[in-house]
């Protein structure tokens, strides 16, 4: 599927700035698209311009113009948030699913709406709203919850148990996730050259690229993976990370071994995965003094709240500070 084609220029445009001026991955554009789309599939149907008993999935928005989009108010956006929280199948392609969207899936789909007006009114000048109908718009509630990590013992145990045919390539795999935590689409789209004494290069989310520096294992570890790799690489492969074909590892393999090295130390393997050692490494590095806008940094976060998520957990300092309170002593008499 292709927005270039399948959207009006109205939505076009907006897809277009985020692609090329805000430099946002094709993936992140397309996701945009589809939100889009689904919105103005709903409001073709809540507004009868298509009839009731239309096939969701069949319903063009290539007509969608200004004068559509202006004509939206918050209740309208309101109906689509009850249509998600409802109707939608959270399977969407398959028989036996669920209905209605997490809050986080509604909270994102509405972002991307209020995105998309705000642009209207303040940087198109083809498609140019005098106002913003969803100025006021709230984003549904989310239940905030803790990351999933593995502890230090965890961490030294999955590190420990590391055995195969591929022992070299996987722990230096894992070694950079609990040291580093690169995604796993950074970790699989690393190249050779990317590896400096002591630093990797590292492209991110939206082609952005960070210098991650690192420490002693990480780089005793990518040495010894790359005296292996020496024999078996074919000259021409610039990637850093290759399977067992000798071509760029994929995420669904660096996602596999994850889970068979969690499991082989003997860890619950359905409760962890290559994101929760991203997770790890960030709040072990917090608990150890590291600032939470230094982290944002090696992270690659765009947002400093989105770091703050791992200010949350249990630490020493935190429970020392409780300890100290002037008032830790009182007793009711």
């Amino acid at each position: 599927m292709d927005y270039r084609t399948e959207s009006p220029p109205i939505i076009r445009e907006f897809l277009f700035y985020h692609e090329t001026i805000k430099g946002h991955s094709k993936k992140t554009v397309d996701e945009y698209f589809y939100d889009l789309r689904m919105f103005f599939r709903f409001l073709k149907i809540h507004k009868r311009i298509v009839p009731r008993d239309t096939d969701f999935e069949d319903i063009l928005i290539t007509d969608i113009d200004l004068g559509f989009v202006e004509s939206l108010t918050i209740s309208d956006v309101y109906e689509y948030l009850v249509f998600l929280t409802r109707d939608r199948p959270t399977h969407q392609n398959s028989r036996n699913t669920d209905y209605g969207l997490t809050a986080a899936s509604r909270a994102r789909k509405t972002a991307v709406i209020r995105s998309f007006y705000k642009y209207l009114t303040v940087k198109s000048e083809n498609f140019k709203l005098t106002k913003n109908p969803v100025a006021d718009l709230d984003a549904p509630k989310i239940r905030k919850t803790l990351p999933r990590y593995l502890s230090l013992d965890e961490s030294t145990k999955l590190l420990d148990g590391v055995d195969g045919k591929y022992k070299e390539r996987d722990f230096c795999i894992l070694t950079i996730f609990l040291n580093c935590g690169l995604r796993i689409s950074e970790l699989a789209n690393l190249n050779i050259a990317d590896y400096r004494e002591e630093s990797l290069r590292v492209l991110g989310k939206g082609n952005k690229e960070r210098i991650v520096y690192i420490n002693e294992a990480c780089a005793e570890a990518i040495n010894d993976y790359l005296l292996i790799r020496k024999s078996v690489s074919i000259n021409t492969e610039r990637a850093l990370f290759l399977s067992s074909r000798r071509k760029r590892i994929s995420t669904s393999t660096i996602h596999n071994l994850v889970k068979k090295h969690l499991l082989a130390a003997g860890l619950d393997s359905s409760k962890y995965s290559s994101h929760k050692l991203r997770h790890t490494a960030a709040t072990l590095m917090l608990k150890s003094g590291v600032d939470v806008r230094t982290l944002q940094e090696l992270l690659g976060h765009e947002h400093l709240n989105t770091t703050q998520i791992y200010t949350h957990v249990e630490s020493s300092s935190l429970r020392d500070a409780a300890m100290r309170s002037p008032l830790s002593g009182y007793k009711k008499k």
